[in-house]
């Protein structure tokens, strides 16, 4: 009888504990969902173009694989995007606006790519351009307490990985789409004409297009105890532009490398990714 009460008691403070556990995890998405609501809310209200909302962890929960609540808004001004990328072309990598509310260490944060972070990973120096691109932010995150991406230790060129191909950018771009969209395990987010856009505006830039994409399984996994990383490595942002040659340049984010920055170590998962993400890119170049 005793042992039996005693397993009747360990049960129900297991249930008790994941009951708690449930219910706080349940609270901190609710936070991670508010905190979204209102960025797009104010990013509608500011001008901005919403270009993708990225929910790491339910899409991950559809597959099978667990990981903190974390949710992604990617939205875009071409007139910045237009500005930054007339001085290096290669930022389009970092553009558009993006933010990141996730969980980690049982609080909900809010992170944000910021101009010193494409400053020092592109070597901008248009003090002009950098000040509007922060001012422009200003305007989405003026009710809510965020933090920049950390900076310590980023170069220029930090943490690309850079193919290039005999293919014109347009034939690039289909042929890269068609290898990603075969994934079995991969989502499209969409594309960004960064050269249709600064033709809008009357500015004329080399061919520059954006990619996003992710892939929710192998994502979550990586992500799992790197939320941070759903901020620049996820989804998935390919870059593809013309150096004004006849072929093109393709950049992509090493995500090892990202997770070193966010945290000052990587994993396995990160490295596999990276892996999987350059034989499948130059297999369509």
């Amino acid at each position: 009888m005793f042992f039996q009460n005693r397993t009747a008691c360990l049960a129900a403070v297991l249930w008790l504990l994941c009951s708690a556990a449930h219910a706080q995890s349940q609270a901190l998405q609710q936070d991670v969902d508010a905190h979204i609501a209102q960025l797009q809310k104010s990013a509608r209200n500011a001008g901005f173009l919403e270009v993708a909302d990225i929910d790491h962890a339910r899409l991950a929960a559809a597959e099978g694989v667990d990981m903190p609540s974390a949710r992604a808004l990617i939205y875009s001004d071409p007139k910045t995007n237009t500005s930054v990328l007339a001085e290096n072309l290669r930022a389009g990598l970092d553009l558009p606006f993006r933010a990141l509310s996730f969980v980690q260490d049982g609080m909900a944060e809010v992170i944000y790519t910021d101009a010193t972070f494409l400053k020092l990973r592109h070597g901008l120096e248009n003090t002009a351009t950098l000040k509007t691109f922060d001012a422009k932010q200003t305007q989405v995150f003026r009710d809510l307490d965020t933090q920049p991406a950390p900076t310590t230790g980023l170069i220029t060129n930090y943490g690309i990985i850079e193919l290039t191909s005999d293919l014109g950018v347009s034939d690039a771009v289909e042929s890269l789409t068609k290898a990603i969209q075969a994934q079995s395990d991969t989502i499209w987010f969409g594309e960004i004409d960064y050269q249709a856009e600064a033709a809008a505006l009357g500015v004329n830039i080399n061919e520059a297009v954006l990619l996003l994409f992710g892939g929710p399984a192998p994502g979550g996994v990586a992500m799992a105890d790197f939320p941070a990383i759903g901020l620049d490595a996820f989804c998935q942002k390919l870059l593809v532009y013309s150096d004004g040659a006849s072929g093109s340049v393709v950049l992509f984010n090493d995500i090892a490398a990202l997770a070193e920055l966010h945290y000052g170590e990587s994993s396995a998962p990160h490295r596999q990714l990276n892996d999987r993400l350059t034989k499948t890119f130059k297999g369509a170049l």
